[in-house]
């Protein structure tokens, strides 16, 4: 391996907006996540509607929903 080309691989938090962390090495400083395994409905079995950037509301203008 040539030196000198490879990004340094460090320690790193993911972090979800629920709040939940996740300590792990990764090439980037901070990871941001919407969605994480404690507020995903398939894990958490509650249903929940994730809005990301008004795309439900996009959906029910362009079907005409109410």
């Amino acid at each position: 391996m040539k030196a000198a080309i490879h990004p340094e691989y460090t320690e790193t938090v993911i972090k979800c907006v629920c709040g939940a962390e996740y300590p792990t090495r990764s090439t980037q400083k901070e990871i941001q996540v919407e969605i994480c395994s404690s507020c995903h409905p398939f894990f958490t079995g509650k249903q929940k509607l994730v809005d990301t950037a008004g795309r439900v509301d996009k959906f029910k203008r362009k079907y005409n929903m109410k």
